[in-house]
């Protein structure tokens, strides 16, 4: 039998569940009694079978064939809590030919993201003698169709999308209107920060009319990090793919080194990123996910890495050296403690009081932070001494983001960890502040090439 706690719980979800009922589609009381009890029923089914109360109440919801489109908007509503715990699956007995025709979409497009890195050479481009022209629009070849994917699958508006495509005309031109040359910092600094700016783009499009909400924004850091472990996956296996090929054509005098170079590593690479988003998609029957699990393990050794680092510093008293590459990896680093942070909160159930998890969590946010202002002690020192470089200047504005971000976020995790404000306040903050990045990195690749002299 259920402790008392558990069928509160319980209680509380079959009511806002029969609320949104009402509320969306008028049902009579009557009928909604009977889907109640049905409802019941599929709970004390599941809670016997050895699913937690939670669980079984999720997995019940979905079972309500009878209301299959309403259990989905449902879903969406509440996914803070069911990404945590089961996630927005397709309903099993779904129809097979809507899981087939997602995948005929995301395919197609994948081969026309493929298609469109190519598509320059019939021009006279290749990727050797014009290596600038494809590094200033590498992400336009493959972010316009993953958002095309996502306009499809939340069935936009008209004008949504027109908004949307509106936006990657904008970012072409900037991408191609000023003379950069090969070598020039501000080429560089455009290739790393046009994706940022336009993985905002994608964002809207994934969330659709819930991006205005902290929870549809939050979902949408959950499946940056999905697709990212997927698209790695993807790309060892095509790493080993790669490397059989040639192994095995090699072996009968035939040398696959130009097809490999010129069309299988780019085209797939490409093609991939859709891959990996339909996957994303696909998988949402699993229950746990794997960039929450991965926090739990990398965020003790990042910790770690960090105060030894700051340590190592303190005892031998050298500074940071802050050539390009070094700026590079550090930034990484602060981002990878981000990334970290947001999956531990996506992951996180709010209701749950403080642990030693989330003490570790403030040991990580509090030595980045010390990293992050050792970091941009060193940058201002080198442009006082040596003045302003657009590698430079980027990499200030990016720490200070950092900086605020982090600081913030450790005064309100001490703050929860104390019981002195809610985890939905850290929650907001981080949503909230995901435009930010979006904007500066917008800045960059707008106004640095002009303002550098395109140097």
């Amino acid at each position: 039998m259920a402790t008392p706690e558990r069928a509160v719980s319980l209680e509380e979800q079959i009511d806002q569940w029969r609320s949104y009922l009402r509320r969306r589609q008028a049902i009579h009381a009557v009928d909604v009694a009977e889907l109640e009890d049905h409802l019941r029923e599929q709970v004390a089914g599941l809670t016997e079978a050895g699913l937690a109360t939670d669980e079984a109440f999720l997995v019940a919801v979905k079972r309500m064939g009878d209301l299959d489109s309403l259990s989905r908007e449902f879903a969406r509503e509440h996914s803070d809590r069911l990404w945590k715990q089961l996630v927005m699956s397709p309903e099993p007995e779904a129809p097979q030919t809507a899981a087939r025709t997602d995948s005929v979409v995301a395919f197609g497009l994948a081969a026309a993201a493929a298609v469109a890195v190519k598509l320059p050479a019939a021009f006279g481009l290749d990727f050797d003698g014009d290596a600038p022209f494809y590094a200033r629009n590498a992400s336009l070849f493959v972010l316009p169709l993953l958002t095309a994917y996502f306009a499809w699958k939340r069935k936009l508006d008209r004008g949504t999308v027109l908004w949307l495509a509106l936006a990657f005309v904008a970012a072409a031109v900037a991408a191609n209107m000023y003379p950069l040359a090969e070598n020039a910092h501000t080429l560089v600094l455009t290739v790393m920060h046009l994706p940022i700016a336009l993985w905002l783009v994608v964002g809207i499009a994934y969330a659709g009319d819930r991006w205005g909400t902290s929870e549809g924004r939050m979902d949408f850091i959950r499946f940056s990090g999905e697709l990212f472990i997927y698209y790695v996956l993807i790309a060892l296996g095509g790493g080993v793919l790669t490397a059989f090929m040639a192994m095995i054509f090699q072996g009968i005098g035939i040398d696959p080194e130009s097809f490999l170079q010129e069309w299988l590593v780019p085209c797939g690479a490409a093609g991939g990123v859709l891959v990996a988003a339909w996957l994303v998609e696909a998988k949402q029957s699993v229950i746990e996910n794997m960039a929450p699990v991965l926090t739990r393990l990398f965020t003790p050794l990042f910790a770690a890495l960090l105060l030894t680092f700051l340590g190592a510093m303190l005892v031998t008293g050298r500074g940071i050296d802050i050539e390009r590459e070094m700026l590079i990896a550090f930034d990484l680093l602060l981002v990878v403690v981000l990334g970290l942070l947001l999956y531990s909160v996506s992951a996180r159930d709010p209701r749950a009081r403080p642990g030693t998890f989330d003490v570790m969590q403030i040991v990580l946010l509090l030595s980045a932070l010390v990293a992050d202002a050792v970091l941009l002690s060193a940058i201002l020192a080198r442009i006082g001494e040596f003045g302003f470089s657009p590698n430079r200047v980027a990499a200030l504005g990016m720490n200070v983001i950092l900086l605020v971000n982090l600081a913030w976020s450790a005064v309100l995790y001490i703050r929860f960890v104390r019981g002195n404000a809610p985890f939905a306040a850290l929650e907001r903050w981080q949503t909230n502040y995901l435009p930010v990045y979006a904007v500066w990195a917008a800045i960059v690749v707008l106004v640095f090439p002009p303002l550098f002299g395109y140097i």
